[in-house]
């Protein structure tokens, strides 16, 4: 059988027709079906075998037309028709042939399960949407094709079901009474903030899916001070709702002359849900560390409806690990969110437990000693608001941008690990913001050098030194670019807060720009100490290089079968005839281009073995 053609009607996705016969018919159905078309057994029957799958295919990819069929039962009737009509023409073909009758059987069995799944469907939403709509409003309650497409992935654009319906609670009271309705109707839920995750934690896996959008829990307090528990001192602090965006957060913080400590790239679109059940960090982690770090307390609805809120108690006001003991309060109440249920729970743990030696954040241990919602991507319940510690920087800050040029990152990398080690050990100084970009970065970013160079950098540092004393900061940065000169780097310092914010605009754009770095962004939580990056940035290189090796002998390897092939589309296209010289010359061609190809995959191949030998020894 001809494997480079798609017959099957509709198919405009990444799945092949063999990919789609094995997930409606089952894994045997396209080794059968394969079988039949090389004994020429069938040839009008497997087009219209073809078409069923196809109608079955689009219907199931399509929400769209999901709906439009879902709102007339006529056009839904007359579809379910032609799906049988045409079955029955292929048994009418099958001349008893036992090979063709249990394909037959296959098809049969899943049309009637496409049909009676449909059929279900539509009554699950009618009882789903009366249930639902006695909780809020028409509006908060979305079965239409947009909103399941809209809700379908996150940022990572992986794709694996439709949810069913997606959900806007406009408060924390209705979050908890949509997830107590959803448990009643057998959806699973989905929470899901700003859409900006990379771990693919908001992506439905079950048809049966409720995505609960928290956008709209917008409550956000003023900063204010209150007393954590635990302390005797007051700090500055601000309260905001899952659904607030991370930007909004820290504007507010700015304009009480406070700082936000969460800083992702994603802060534009992030929002603090997100931020909690992540753990986010971003650049002035180095200095105040991640969400857990500057949490005073959280608030979630737990998988069985009822509320956990959990305060952190004796708050160092800074990072968790300088902590040795930390202690945590557990607050259980029932689901009107007042009755106590049970005694509060105190959750007592190392600080140290919380950081890997070396890291600033441990993403290979979501379980954090059994610390709910914090780090766990919402599979523990949905975070419906926090209040974060706010802090106050220091007076005058200077910005440095260290420019690395070279072949490689060995320079260059021990001097992030110098100016870290550099600002921390001075007194009345702080290092209130790192953040590196690699060469690919820059090159997407379209970067342009403040250095009077032609080529790209190979590595971009950029750096907060902050001090009360302007003498301090601007002798640290001074030093800062020093360290930089001695490892063959450029270093520029901004003092204005123009000039600085135009300094980190370049690491804001690259929020944007992920969509189209795919080719060669991992886009997943990685923390590595930072004495192991050049190691780590030749490691992701090289992986880039073999898949796009094995990316180029996989489409060779293609078009070599395409070439074997019969090519009668290639003959009609050129007007050739059947006759014996036009065929020698189809042939002549056809000769020529597996011999192109055969030089081309052994010159691919022979790259691919000998990655690890010098450039200038490969005899390529």
């Amino acid at each position: 059988m001809n494997h480079r053609l798609r017959e099957i009607p509709y198919n405009y996705t990444s799945f092949s027709d063999a990919e789609i016969v094995r997930r409606l018919l089952g894994t045997d159905a396209w080794r059968l079906l394969e079988d039949l078309r090389e004994r020429r057994v069938t040839g009008r029957s497997a087009r219209m075998l073809f078409e069923v799958l196809g109608d079955l295919w689009v219907v199931q990819r399509n929400p769209y037309i999901q709906e439009d069929l879902a709102q007339n039962r006529r056009r839904r009737q007359a579809l379910w028709d032609a799906l049988a009509h045409r079955l029955n023409d292929i048994a009418g073909r099958a001349d008893g042939n036992p090979l063709v009758l249990r394909l037959l059987d296959s098809a049969r069995a899943a049309v009637s399960g496409f049909t009676r799944q449909f059929d279900e469907d539509l009554m699950l939403r009618r009882k789903a949407e009366r249930r639902l709509l006695r909780i809020t409003a028409k509006d908060n309650v979305d079965f239409s094709a947009y909103a399941r497409v809209s809700h379908v992935t996150d940022a990572s654009d992986w794709r694996v079901e439709l949810p069913f319906v997606v959900l806007y609670p406009i408060d924390e009271q209705e979050v908890q009474r949509l997830v107590s309705a959803c448990r009643e109707l057998g959806l699973s839920i989905i929470p899901r903030g700003g859409g900006t995750g990379y771990t693919g934690g908001a992506i439905p896996l079950r048809r049966h899916c409720a995505v609960i959008n928290t956008e709209k829990l917008e409550q956000i307090s003023a900063v204010e001070k209150i007393i954590p528990p635990g302390l005797n001192d007051a700090a500055h602090s601000i309260f905001a709702g899952a659904g607030v965006v991370t930007k909004a957060v820290a504007d507010a913080a700015d304009a009480a002359g406070l700082v936000f400590a969460v800083d992702p790239t994603s802060m534009d679109a992030s929002t603090i849900g997100g931020n909690i059940a992540m753990n986010a960090g971003g650049k002035k982690a180095v200095l105040w560390g991640t969400a857990l770090d500057n949490l005073l307390s959280w608030r979630m609805v737990t998988p069985d409806g009822n509320w956990l809120e959990v305060e952190r108690m004796n708050h160092n006001l800074g990072r968790i690990h300088d902590q040795p003991e930390v202690r945590f309060r557990l607050n259980r109440f029932a689901a009107d969110g007042h009755t106590v249920l049970g005694e509060p729970e105190t959750l007592t743990l190392p600080g140290a437990s919380f950081r890997k030696a070396g890291l600033g954040k441990d993403v290979t241990d979501k379980f954090l000693g059994g610390l709910p919602g914090i780090q766990k991507e919402g599979c523990d319940g949905i975070i419906t608001s926090g209040r974060f510690l706010l802090h106050r920087m220091p007076a005058h800050v200077r910005t440095v941008c260290l420019e690395f040029y070279g072949s490689d990152l060995d320079a260059a990398v021990p001097a992030i690990v110098e100016v870290k080690s550099y600002v921390e050990g001075l007194e009345h100084v702080l290092l209130a913001g790192l953040e590196h970009l690699d060469e690919r970065y820059l090159k997407a970013i379209k970067y342009s050098n403040k250095a009077p160079r032609h080529e790209r950098p190979k590595m971009l540092l950029l750096a907060d030194i902050a001090s009360d004393d302007p003498d301090a900061a601007g002798a640290a940065a001074a030093a800062v670019v020093r360290i930089a000169n001695a490892r063959g780097g450029e270093g520029f310092v901004a003092t204005t807060p123009e000039s600085r914010r135009r300094f980190w605009a370049d690491r804001s754009r690259t929020a944007a720009i992920s969509a189209h770095t795919n080719a060669f962004k991992i886009n997943e939580d990685v923390v590595i100490p930072l004495e192991n990056l050049a190691q780590y940035s030749r490691a992701i290189e090289r992986i880039n290089i073999e898949q796009s090796i094995n990316s180029k002998l996989a489409s060779l390897s293609a078009l070599e079968e395409y070439v074997s092939g019969d090519l009668a589309e290639v003959r009609k296209a050129k007007d050739y005839e059947d006759s014996s010289e036009d065929q020698a010359i189809v042939d002549a061609k056809k000769s020529a281009a597996r011999a192109l190809i055969s030089n081309t995959r052994g010159r691919w191949q022979s790259l691919l073995e000998k990655l690890d030998m010098p450039a200038m020894e490969h005899p390529e």
